[in-house]
């Protein structure tokens, strides 16, 4: 078993100012050394145009182009290496698990990737002018998941990458749609209008208990109905991998189960649990559960854990909203695995 961490990160003020916070903590973070040895292989990776990057920022959320200039000149980096590096705009993604269901308030996800991925940051964030936001961050400036001040709730599970356009990634899809939406109906016509880099089944309820699942690809997005999503397309048959037994299994698993859902702790357990039948131990694969979360849409509750069999960590963000400050200052958990995390091995 390895002991992991999340931070918690507590921030109100602009997003140029955020971004000088995140670099400060990046400097003092094995993170950072991380991602500077990843860059040669990023830039061989893809090529991001700079200017097209810029202008789509410009155009969907101007405050995370704010964000990443401060983080830049943090870190001392180029405005160009740190878009490329951070924007979410034409990068890569490998495959990875994930399961999500709604039930009443609740919005419940298993988040499953590669360990060596995570960051181990937790945001709450308050911007001027902007919308606040609570979850976990991915490409630091991008969200595995998260609920905004109008309860509304999203998460991404990954179809496949075959076949990338220019677009944006999952991770800075899901924190422009906390940023820029109230409903599940709005937030539907913006990842109709945003462009993707992959093919990701994105899972949105808000507090008018209205939940969607939008089947978002480089050539198309359909919209269904439904509260379960594991990680294949029901509508966009031929955007699937071929093996899909996994996904299939999870799915039905929680279609015979989450209408029996009462509450928040019963959710988190459910998922949580590591001999359930959601809870996955296959790190190595791409597909180990890292996190659970449970978003209670209604009262701005949300309870989180690290690896299975944790004891959920909770947050009151209608409390947090209101000017006063969580004391948690750090999450612990363990997975059961072997493999090198960047952000504690270094």
């Amino acid at each position: 078993m390895k002991q992991v961490f999340s931070e918690v990160i507590q921030f109100r003020g602009s997003y140029y100012d955020f971004g000088l916070e995140q670099a400060k903590r990046l400097q003092a973070s094995p993170l950072l050394r991380s991602h500077e040895q990843r860059r040669g292989k990023s830039r061989r990776k893809y090529t991001v145009d700079i200017q097209v990057a810029k202008r789509m920022l410009e155009r969907y959320s101007p405050g995370l182009l704010e964000e990443l200039n401060g983080l830049a000149d943090g870190l001392g980096w180029s405005l160009e290496d740190t878009v490329h590096e951070y924007s979410g705009w034409q990068q890569e993604w490998t495959h990875s698990g994930c399961s999500i269901f709604t039930a009443e308030d609740l919005f419940a996800r298993n988040y499953d990737y590669h360990p060596k991925t995570y960051e181990g940051r937790f945001i709450l964030f308050q911007p001027d002018n902007g919308v606040a936001t609570i979850g976990p961050s991915q490409r630091v400036i991008g969200r595995t998941d998260g609920m905004n001040a109008f309860g509304l709730c999203i998460g991404y599970n990954f179809v496949n990458r075959i076949k990338p356009l220019d677009g944006f990634i999952c991770c800075t899809l899901t924190r422009i749609i906390l940023e820029n939406c109230r409903t599940t109906e709005e937030a539907v016509v913006l990842l109709k209008e945003l462009p993707h880099r992959h093919s990701f089944n994105y899972v949105i309820s808000d507090r008018q208990k209205h939940s969607a699942i939008v089947e978002g690809s480089p050539r198309g997005v359909q919209v269904r109905s439904g509260n379960v999503c594991t990680n294949h397309f029901t509508d966009l048959e031929n955007e699937n991998r071929r093996h899909l037994g996994d996904s299939e299994e999870r799915l039905l698993a929680m279609e015979g189960r989450v209408d029996r859902i009462e509450n928040a702790r019963d959710a988190f357990q459910y998922l949580n649990e590591s001999r359930g039948p959601i809870f996955s131990e296959q790190y190595s694969r791409w597909s180990g559960t890292i996190h659970t979360a449970i978003y209670d849409k209604e009262r701005l509750h949300v309870f989180f854990g690290l690896g299975g069999d944790s004891n959920p960590v909770f947050f009151d963000f209608k409390d947090w909203l209101e000017g006063r400050r969580t004391t948690v200052k750090r999450m612990l958990g363990s997975l059961n695995t072997s493999e090198r995390i960047p952000y504690i091995d270094g």
